[in-house]
This record gives structure tokens, C-alpha cells and sequence, in this order.
């Protein structure tokens, strides 16, 4: 007999505050990465809009997917990997941030869209289209845990 598994959080290197934006089925990085490759269904992005309280419009113009294609996507009711990985790399961040925010959504979502210095100015969304960038926020979310000043 199997086991349910439990939500993981999207690929966040440490326990997050929230319970996960995407709340994936996936016991560890294997099955988040065999979730990925069948393609995320289409609540997921509706999950990042209501986390992030912006259109669905933004969230996959953030993830690179066309509104053509997301229309598509709608009709079908998944997403392909390409696309499930990068929706996934956005629940990743919005995740870090909660986390960053000791659960506090609101203050994630305002610091995800702001500006932020250590970034070049841009903000943290804006980075999050590419996976170097996403990386960038995960450093700067880990230099604010422990306190080191950007």
C-alpha cells in the first residue's frame, strides 16, 4: 500500500512558512521533476494569480507564455514541462518570499514587485522570467534570512 504524499514546496531548498503556493503532490525533487514533465494542470497558475493577486494575463506573461498559447493552455487543462517549469520557478520564489515574510502574503507580494536595490532595480517578478535571474532573488532571499546587508 502507498502512502499519500505529502504538498512539497516547489523546489524550496528549506521548510517554507506557508503551506506552498502551488501545493504539488511530489514526496521529493524526483516526483516534483515527473510532475513537471507530465505538464502542471491549469489551477496552478490560477493559484499564482490569487497568491499574487495579479491577472492571469501577468503571471504568464512573467513565465513566458504566450496569450495565445495560454488560451490554449486554458482549453486543454495543462500546461507543457517548459511552461510547468517555469510556473513552477515562480512558485519557488513567491514561496521564498512568504518564507522571508515569516507568512505574511501581503508583504511578499508588495517586495516581490518592488524595486529592489541589490536587484539593479529591477524587481524580483521581473527577474523571475529567466532561471539566472530566479537565482538572483534566491541569494538576496538568503542574504535577508541571515542578515547579511546587500
Amino acid at each position: 500500500m502507498t502512502r499519500p504524499s505529502k504538498p512539497v514546496h516547489v523546489g524550496a531548498p528549506r521548510p517554507s512558512a506557508g503551506a506552498g503556493v502551488l501545493a504539488l503532490r511530489a514526496a521529493d525533487p524526483l516526483s516534483l521533476h515527473a510532475l513537471i514533465e507530465a505538464g502542471l494542470r491549469w489551477s496552478s497558475i490560477e493559484r499564482l494569480a490569487r497568491a499574487l493577486a495579479l491577472p492571469l494575463a501577468q503571471i504568464a506573461e512573467t513565465a513566458r507564455i504566450a496569450p495565445r498559447t495560454l488560451t490554449r493552455r486554458r482549453e486543454e487543462g495543462r500546461f507543457d514541462a517548459d511552461e510547468s517549469e517555469r510556473l513552477v520557478r515562480l512558485g519557488r520564489l513567491v514561496d521564498l518570499a512568504v518564507q522571508l515574510f515569516e507568512g505574511d502574503l501581503p508583504a511578499a507580494r508588495r517586495w516581490l514587485a518592488a524595486p529592489q536595490p541589490a536587484l539593479g532595480g529591477k524587481t524580483p517578478l521581473d527577474l523571475s522570467r529567466t532561471e539566472v535571474g530566479a537565482r538572483e532573488v534566491e541569494a538576496l532571499i538568503g542574504r535577508l534570512e541571515h542578515g547579511i546587508p546587500s
